[in-house]
């Protein structure tokens, strides 16, 4: 499994979802711009002492990510999504795609993958982006029969 994060803009929902990524071996794709940096205290202070335990990776684009991944099967996660994310049978090498918290993705992203949505209750418009990326992350891994061991 890939995590994608196509223009993050809040540091600790970053933090969070790295600390995810090392919990469960995944690497972590950011696509910028970011709405932060990298040294910014709050997605260090998230991310606790885990970060050199993340496989971590930067595209200065949309499109540069593409160039390098874009053959890749890549499941688009928002509230527009066609299909409920538990209707899908999750490969290994499958990359979960998410957008930034305030705009989500763009349309064209959503036009030319398929789009996965994580269903919710009104009045809430949204889940927090580390919480939606745990749950479609820990609902793949749950199918691949991956979810580790108790400690």
């Amino acid at each position: 499994m890939h995590i994608v994060l196509v223009h993050p803009e809040i540091p600790a929902n970053t933090g969070n979802i790295a600390r995810t990524c090392a919990a469960t071996h995944t690497p972590l794709h950011l696509v910028e711009p970011l709405g932060f940096h990298l040294t910014d205290r709050y997605m260090k202070r998230a991310g606790l002492d885990y970060w050199q335990a993340v496989e971590l990776y930067r595209y200065p684009s949309w499109e540069a990510f593409l160039a390098q991944h874009g053959d890749q099967r890549l499941w688009c996660f928002s509230v527009r999504g066609s299909r409920i994310y538990t209707e899908i049978t999750y490969q290994s090498e499958d990359w979960l795609v998410f957008g930034s918290e305030t705009r989500g993705l763009g349309e064209a992203i959503l036009k030319a993958y398929p789009s996965v949505c994580i269903p919710i209750e009104d009045p809430v418009r949204s889940l927090n982006l580390a919480n939606a990326v745990a749950i479609a992350l820990f609902e793949a891994r749950r199918q691949l029969g991956k979810m580790g061991s108790i400690s």
